[in-house]
């Protein structure tokens, strides 16, 4: 796990929601930082030389073992740390590729699908958790391929989420 101090001031990091085929949410229970002991969406960090839907797909394969594929983006979340520090989370919607349940246990405590209401009644649930459960009506931005913004940008990647 790399330290916060080597991310700089500008942080970008992904959360990716992926709800099972009887409708449970896929969660995680950090053993480290602010939501230590708390059922959260699984997340991470955005590598260099990745987009953030690639790290999204990364993120959740290293930390539950379930492959998954993008299916859009469903939200953003921002702020700033103690005055100084920008910390920048894009959400996802994903579907599993396959449903192999693994415990990254230098991080996490557990991972399981878990029903919505229980995870609304839970007081170990994270505060944004639950503004995503209260909201999942919103409809998934999708990624849009094959766009070329021209060759003065020196792209390798490049999509847009509309």
């Amino acid at each position: 796990m790399e330290q916060k101090n080597e991310r700089g001031k500008v942080w970008l990091a992904v959360s990716g929601l992926l709800i099972s085929s009887d409708q449970k949410w896929l969660v995680v229970k950090k053993k480290y930082g602010g939501l230590k002991g708390m059922w959260s969406l699984p997340a991470g960090f955005v590598n260099p030389g990745e987009t953030v839907d690639e790290a999204v797909v990364r993120e959740v394969k290293e930390e539950t073992g379930i492959s998954s594929t993008v299916k859009g983006l469903i939200g953003m979340r921002t702020g700033v740390i103690k005055g100084d520090i920008s910390d920048n989370m894009m959400i996802f919607l994903l579907e599993a590729e396959e449903q192999n349940l693994i415990v990254q246990e230098d991080e996490l405590y557990d991972v399981q699908f878990m029903d919505p209401k229980e995870l609304i009644d839970s007081a170990d649930s994270s505060v944004m958790l639950r503004y995503i459960l209260e909201k999942s009506d919103a409809a998934p931005k999708l990624g849009i391929e094959g766009i070329d913004p021209g060759i003065q940008f020196g792209y390798t990647a490049y999509r847009l989420f509309l």
